[in-house]
């Protein structure tokens, strides 16, 4: 489970998230949702424990930040950040002795080579992999420790479409097993049936949370319900978007 309770951050005087507050339990997906700008990104860096920040993180019920989170926790970021010097296979190895997994994390790594089309590129470097094989080397290093909570920012831009639904197959086993996934997105399409929860985020607010439930008993879509509320911004409303810090 992730809970997030009064989470504020502040770049000078821009506020990217303003006393935000939301939970995510087991077994369920929470987006993110809005334009660029919004904060989702700075959420989804508060809540992997990159950022200082106010407010309380929880993390299956351990302070975010924490060791004993951290080995909970997932975090595919918008960027990949590769190591250069480090083959895709040297890549997992890293995290699993990092973390200390212990059994047959070795073959969950081949698996999950595999699975992601990354086996036949396992002793390229990092620095020369494309942004697409990159992300799928960070989806694997994140899936490896089998977090109970995964955090994903963007996470299908610049997947090719085997990929996107490879991802979208191993969201709905996560899931089944009980994982807690925030995923951050401005394409409500890409993640249409899987969500259990929206956040649409506005000016680093929640302008609307809405659940499965909510949906269905609503008249317009959920696409329209979003434009809706991420088009009415006057233009003097956007200068946050032009701010040089990521949101």
């Amino acid at each position: 489970m992730l809970e997030v309770n009064n989470l504020t951050k502040k770049y000078g005087k821009t506020v990217a998230n303003d006393d935000l507050s939301f939970v995510v339990g087991a077994g369920e997906i929470g987006v993110l949702a809005g334009p660029n700008g919004a904060g989702k990104s700075t959420t989804i860096k508060s809540v992997a424990g990159l950022l200082r920040y106010r407010g309380d993180i929880r993390i299956c019920g351990e302070q975010n930040k924490s060791a004993t989170a951290k080995r909970l926790l997932g975090y595919v970021p918008e960027l990949p950040a590769l190591y250069n010097l480090l083959t895709v296979e040297e890549h997992l190895q890293f995290i699993g002795r990092a973390y200390k997994l212990e059994g047959d994390w070795e073959d969950r790594a081949a698996a999950l080579m595999e699975r992601l089309e990354l086996t036949e590129h396992r002793r390229k470097l990092g620095k020369e992999l494309s942004k697409g094989m990159q992300q799928k080397v960070s989806l694997a290093c994140a899936l490896l420790p089998e977090p109970k909570v995964l955090l994903l920012d963007e996470p299908m831009v610049g997947l090719d479409p085997h990929a996107i639904k490879e991802l979208k197959t191993i969201m709905s086993e996560l899931r089944a097993q009980g994982c807690a996934m925030l995923i951050s997105t401005h394409m409500l399409d890409s993640v249409e049936n899987l969500w259990d929860s929206v956040l649409i985020m506005m000016r680093g607010h929640i302008e609307r949370a809405i659940s499965r439930a909510d949906a269905e008993g609503m008249e317009e879509s959920l696409e329209d319900l979003f434009f809706r509320i991420t088009e009415s911004r006057r233009p003097s409303e956007t200068a946050q978007e032009d701010s040089p810090w990521p949101l």
